[in-house]
């Protein structure tokens, strides 16, 4: 059962779901600069960019990205944004709400884990050489996405070290190394989630990326 099923919400719908979630970041990463709020502006910044992804890879690419996986990688960066945001009455969701670290975590995730499948499975197809059974494809998104986590984790570390170092203000938080070890397994729950649902989501995905992989065999056998 696709995501678009399950939300019962029309296509229409969620792509104004989409547009309200990209002027939210354009309001916070103004916002962020107003106040002088660093992490705020970059996060937002970060996020409205690649709100426009999916309609960069739909223009230039030809890969399909319906409604639903528009709004999936919207509402991914939209919750990491509005996590750093002070809200008043909540606090920061991050620090005062003990799951939206966990959730935002396994939403991102899941859209690495969505990369690593569509591309390992439009792979498979295209190449006659090349067989991925299941059980591998599975242990490799999982894999693909621990991977990604621990690099994101580091990152963060980094950022934080530097920040520490010439005593500015990071524009990621990392709170130490439970927290660490928690964001690997939420991780982890998203890429599942994938391994497990991916193939009926991102089947048209993984379509165009077969037929971009067939033209480009084709056009390196003219040449």
């Amino acid at each position: 059962m696709r995501v678009r099923d399950v939300l019962r919400i029309s296509e229409r719908r969620q792509r104004q779901i989409a547009r309200v979630m990209q002027l939210f970041l354009l309001l916070a990463f103004v916002g962020g600069l107003g106040v002088g709020n660093a992490g705020v502006a970059v996060n937002a910044l970060v996020g409205l960019i690649v709100t426009f992804l999916p309609g960069i890879l739909e223009r230039d690419l030809g890969i399909p990205i319906d409604a639903a996986l528009a709004l999936w990688i919207s509402a991914a960066v939209a919750l990491h944004a509005l996590g750093t945001i002070t809200i008043p009455g909540i606090g920061k969701p991050y620090v005062d709400i003990w799951w939206w670290d966990h959730l935002t975590h396994a939403l991102s995730a899941s859209l690495v884990a969505g990369v690593g499948y569509a591309t390992t499975r439009a792979v498979d197809i295209h190449y006659e050489y090349v067989s991925f059974p299941e059980r591998f494809q599975f242990v490799f998104i999982l894999l693909f996405v621990v991977a990604f986590g621990v690099f994101w984790e580091v990152i963060e570390f980094g950022i934080g070290l530097a920040a520490s170092v010439t005593g500015t203000k990071g524009v990621l938080t990392q709170y130490g190394l439970e927290d660490s070890m928690l964001d690997l397994v939420f991780d982890t729950v998203g890429g599942i989630l994938v391994a497990v649902y991916g193939s009926e989501q991102l089947s048209e995905v993984v379509d165009a990326l077969t037929d971009r992989l067939a033209d480009g065999r084709d056009e390196d056998a003219r040449l």
